[in-house]
Order: C-alpha cells, then structure tokens, then sequence
C-alpha cells in the first residue's frame, strides 16, 4: 500500500488523502486525519494538536511524526493603519512575506501570500525581483502563510474572508504547489474559504492562464498589466518581450469564459511613465467590450530598481484624473488605497531591509 514518508514533512504540506493513508498504515482509522488538519486549518490553536481528542498514542505518534509547522515567525509589523506583515522564515532559512489587511467592515479581513522565495519576473519597481529568484514555496509553506494569517485574523476579532497570491513571485511559475494549497484552503472540510475567495494574479504568463482554466477551479484571476502598450509595459515588466498585452488579454478572455468569473486588471499609477490621460484613454479602449475591472494601485517606493531608476507615485490630483478619464469611457474602475507605507509593506520591502541588515 502507498503511503505518504513522514521524513522531514510537515502538517500543512500532506493532504487529506495523504495523511489518511499514513494513519491507514499505522493501524489507526483514516477519519482522524480529517478531524486534525480541520483544528489545524480551522481555529487557529495555538498548538497545531490542542483539543483534538485522538485514539491514545496517536497524538503522540502524529506529534513526532510531523513538524507542526512549515515555517516560523521571523519577524512581524503592524502598521497604523492595521496592516500586518508578517515575515516568516522557512527550513532552509529563507524568508517570505504574507500581510493581512483590515476591510473597511471592522468584522472582515483579507490576506495576500506568496508563492515563490523572490522572483524571476524582473518588474522594475518591485522590490520582490531585487533579491532574485531562490526557488519555488511547496504547498504546505503555502498553507502555512494561510494558516498564521487566520490567526492574525482571528487575534484581531476578524475573518479573514479572501485570499489574494499577489505576495512574493509569480504564482503561474509555481503552479501546481498554487494549486494543491488551493485546493486545501478551499477545501470544505479543511480551510473551508470557498473559491471564490481566492484570487490569483499574474503578470501574464499564458500558457499558465490557460493551464488554471483547465483546472476549473473557479478562483478569480487577477492580471498585472500596468500599461495599455507593448513598449510601456515590456519595459516596466520584462514578461511583456515574451506576451504583448493583446496575447494576455486574449487568455484572460478564454478564462473569464471557462469560469464565469470577472479578470482584474492590476495598474500600479507610476508618475510621468504610465499615468497619462492618453494612457487611461488606450486601456478603456483596450477593455471596450470586455467584462473586467481595472483597480488602480497607489506605488509604495522601493528605492532604485534593476534600472537604476527611481519611481515616483502618482500624485492624488494625476490619479483621479486617470480614473475619471476611465470611467468617462464606460471603465469600471476603482482606486486602491496604499496599505502600510510605513511598514515596508510593499512586496518583498521587509525581506530585502531584513537581509540588508544581515549582510
């Protein structure tokens, strides 16, 4: 019989189906491996085990079998305004970022998780793609990012109600981990978040939009686009040598048929590279006819990019200007307000500060 190896593996890295069939193995019924990954997804104990009552010996065997956790708190800030970032470090000693954000109903929160160790993409103003690319996250350092943003949650008298992967890499360069944690956190008898919770953004890698739409999840997508033209947007986002915004667009369309689910279009307002009203005028005309919602994103500076360039946020006067210039076409836009400034909480800030530090 297939069973899965306890070596070096950690609770929120097995599935259901795979713990049941360890359990199987031990002699013990597979319905107790239900019961324990619903405490440990479900109501954020302090320990991973607290008030599961397990047949005798079991709690003990599991406890020494598995690692609780797939990663540890390195380090956690608050900001003013009740943004959470938390760093948390993994087995290997690196680090990755997940943040929890207060809704405006004092009862909601939401969380944003990473999916990679840095990234590949080369964005020029993200600080995430300054450290590099270290390697892929697994599933369970995924679930784990979930997992303590619950409790941050919870600690807070909130819910968290969604989950966006717009943390730390590019979650279609990831994407069967992605979608493994997916599955868990949507699962009813484990996180129990539901899919339409969960959003997954892209910077535009295709084959991997479409690789999602097979899966017919019913997550939401979300697509960074931050320009309406090839030579603006190749130049911020390197990915757009390799897919022109037609091609994106194109996917998104085919994935909004398949699930029924509205594409965000991510645009971070850079000032004097990609705010101008011509520009807002280009992107409604691009998104003539099509069913998406633009959220326009305020920049939180990150210091010299991989260009040696230095961005600038749009100023507020510029950025109202460039939503009402897309709603005037018929645009359904709305403007995102920047979360922790002071914080390092744009992605990938406190990890670079933190290794910075160190170095």
């Amino acid at each position: 019989m297939h069973y899965v190896s306890a070596s070096q593996r950690s609770l929120p890295d097995l599935s259901t189906c795979e713990l049941e069939q360890w359990m199987e193995h031990q002699g013990y019924k597979p319905a107790h491996a239900v019961r324990l990954l619903r405490r440990l997804y479900g109501k954020g104990s302090d320990g991973a085990f607290a008030k599961v009552r397990l047949p005798e010996g079991l709690e003990h065997l599991v406890a020494s079998s598995f690692k609780a956790e797939a990663a540890s708190l390195a380090m956690r800030q608050v900001s003013e305004d009740g943004t959470t970032k938390l760093l948390l470090r993994l087995d290997d000693g690196r680090t990755v970022e997940s943040v929890l954000m207060p809704d405006y109903n004092p009862a909601r929160a939401a969380g944003c998780i990473s999916s990679q160790v840095g990234c590949a993409m080369g964005c020029d103003f993200c600080a995430t793609t300054q450290t590099g690319f270290e390697r892929n996250l697994t599933s369970g350092e995924i679930v784990e990012q979930f997992i303590r943003l619950r409790r941050e949650a919870q600690n807070e008298g909130r819910t968290l109600r969604t989950i966006v992967f717009m943390g730390m890499g590019e979650p279609m360069l990831n994407l069967k981990n992605v979608i493994a944690a997916v599955r868990r956190m949507a699962d009813p008898q484990l996180g129990a978040l539901g899919w339409r919770q969960i959003t997954i953004s892209t910077v535009g890698i295709v084959p991997g939009i479409d690789e999602l739409r097979e899966e017919n999840l019913g997550v939401h997508l979300a697509l960074s686009l931050h320009a309406p033209d090839d030579a603006t947007r190749a130049d911020l986002l390197p990915v757009g040598k390799r897919f022109d915004v037609r091609e994106v667009l194109a996917a998104a369309d085919r994935y909004q048929e398949a699930s029924g689910r509205i594409t965000t279009i991510q645009y971070c307002l850079l000032e004097g590279v990609n705010d101008s009203l011509a520009q807002a005028r280009d992107l409604s005309r691009l998104l003539d006819r099509r069913r998406m919602h633009v959220n326009l994103l305020r920049y939180n500076p990150t210091g010299l990019s991989l260009q040696g360039r230095s961005y600038a946020p749009s100023s507020l006067e510029r950025t109202e200007a460039f939503l009402a210039e897309l709603r005037s076409h018929g645009t359904v836009a709305h403007l995102r307000r920047a979360r922790g400034p002071d914080i390092d909480a744009a992605c990938g800030q406190l990890r670079r500060r933190q290794a910075e530090a160190m170095a």
